[in-house]
Formats: structure tokens, C-alpha cells, sequence
């Protein structure tokens, strides 16, 4: 029996209904996600095929019919798990978005919604995910029945998963990470040595890259290039040359930032910034 194979297929899209979210429509075969994060609620619905990805220190494969929730600024990998490879449709939500609507939900103040690591088997959620993401993409919906659907599976994600994250006491090497990162994200257009990294938390070298990578999953200079990622978004968004991006955001030349974002996002910049 032939097996149909997925073909690295991406479309990044955006809604005045979801304001500051992405949205993608894609499928993939070859394409493997290096670890990285995003500074939204990643919501995916598994189409078809399967996914593998690591996360919180442990492998999961999330299947069609899944929603495998990731929590904003948390290290994960993506690839796929079967030979077909994996379609899936994906909502990165603002973390204020979220905030707000649990707080409309519970009626009074919610803290962050937390999700766990778990792939969520939950077929009526993944139906009313994907419906959503569905009447969002297509420009013929009413606004009306696209948004309802919207904050209908964002309320059902948060009302049946969504917890507080449990909250771990602040420690001396906690507080080092903090001022490595500050310092990492100061001018990240300026040329930067380890050893600079490490006299400011009164460390060797190597002992402030050990901590560092430990803590955060990254080596100092790659969580630096995801930041660099990230904070390329909105000026992308905003038309800006990819060229002027990437020397505004520490990167050498234009091919040294096409090469790390299409690494990220499967698509290089010009096309998602045409998106």
C-alpha cells in the first residue's frame, strides 16, 4: 500500500479578530524544529500523520485528533513521528489574551493559565479548535461566528485544563541566570564573549555557560538568537526590509537571519513577512 507523504507546506496568517496572534496552516515531512519557544500560547490541532517533539524533559508524540498545548517562553523541538509526516493547524495566542478571557471565565482575577505537559486527548476540544482556526482562515465567514468560535475552544481549553504553575523558590543561581539574560539582551547588536557574560555573575567561563544552558535548555548565544528571532517578528510585521531586520537585531548579513528564522518558522522571512 503507498503511504502519501506530507510535503513541507507552510502559510503564516494573521485575523483582526485574534489581534497580535499568528496563525499557521501547514503540513511537514522533512522539516525538524530546533529547540526553541514563542512568546504566545501555541494551541495546535493535529490534522492528519503525527508529531514528536520534546518538551519539560520528556518525549511526546501528539496524533490526529490531539491538541498538544505548549506554554509561552518553554523550550520544545518538532518533527515528525510517523513516515507520512504530520498536518496541523496552529493558534499562537497572546498572553494577555489569554489572561483576560480566564479572567472573563472565573468572574474575578486569574493568574497565568498553566497547561501541563500532556498531549490532551480530547476530540470535542480538537473539533471545536479546529473549527475555530477554520472559520478564521476563510474570508467568507461571518466575523460574528468566526470570533464566537474563537472564544468558545479558548474557553473550553481554559475552563477543562488550564492550572497554576507551580511556583519553585528563588535561588542564588536563579537570580545568576536573570542577570545573564539581561545582560544578553541589553544591545544584541553588540559583539559579546563569554567571558563578559560571566564576570558579571562572578563566574569562570565555563561554569557560568554550564548554569546557563542548564537553566534554560540553550546555550547563552543560541537563547540569544531566539530572542534576536523574536523581537525580528513585529518590525517584520510592520514592513520593514529583512535586510534592515537583520542588522537592526545582531544578525551579519541578511542570509545569516534568513538561515536561523527559516531553522525556526519553516518559511524564510520575505515569505512569512508576505504572509
Amino acid at each position: 500500500m503507498t503511504v502519501t507523504r506530507f510535503r513541507d507546506s507552510v502559510r503564516y496568517w494573521r485575523t483582526p479578530l485574534l489581534p497580535g496572534a499568528e496563525l499557521v496552516t501547514a503540513e511537514y515531512r522533512d522539516h525538524a524544529f530546533p529547540p526553541h519557544w514563542h512568546e504566545a500560547y501555541a494551541v495546535p490541532v493535529i490534522e492528519a500523520g503525527a508529531e514528536t517533539y520534546r518538551y519539560r524533559g520528556a518525549d511526546y508524540v501528539a496524533e490526529a485528533g490531539t491538541v498538544p498545548v505548549i506554554n509561552p517562553g518553554e523550550l520544545h523541538t518538532g518533527s515528525r513521528a510517523v513516515e507520512a509526516g504530520w498536518r496541523y493547524r496552529v493558534m499562537y495566542v497572546p498572553i494577555d489574551f489569554i489572561r483576560d478571557l480566564a479572567t472573563e471565565v472565573a468572574g474575578r482575577e486569574q493568574p497565568l493559565p498553566w497547561f501541563a505537559p500532556d498531549v490532551i486527548r480530547d476530540p470535542d476540544l480538537w473539533d471545536r479548535a479546529r473549527r475555530a482556526h477554520r472559520l478564521l482562515e476563510d474570508d467568507t465567514t461571518d466575523p460574528l461566528a468566526a470570533e464566537a468560535a474563537l472564544l468558545d475552544a479558548l474557553s473550553t481549553l481554559l475552563v477543562r485544563y488550564a492550572r497554576t504553575r507551580p511556583v519553585s523558590p528563588i535561588r542564588i543561581d536563579d537570580r545568576r541566570v536573570a542577570t545573564m539574560k539581561d545582560r544578553l539582551t541589553a544591545d544584541l547588536t553588540a559583539p559579546l564573549k563569554l567571558a563578559d557574560l560571566a564576570t558579571t555573575v562572578d563566574l569562570s567561563p565555563f561554569h557560568a555557560a554550564r548554569l546557563f544552558t542548564q537553566s534554560t535548555g540553550l546555550a547563552p548565544h543560541a537563547w540569544r538568537n531566539q530572542i534576536r528571532l523574536q523581537r525580528a517578528l513585529a518590525p517584520l510585521r510592520a514592513g520593514a526590509s529583512v535586510a534592515d531586520v537583520a542588522v537592526a537585531h545582531g544578525f551579519t548579513d541578511q542570509s545569516h537571519f534568513t538561515r536561523h528564522f527559516r531553522r525556526m518558522f519553516g518559511v524564510p522571512p520575505g515569505r512569512w513577512q508576505g504572509n
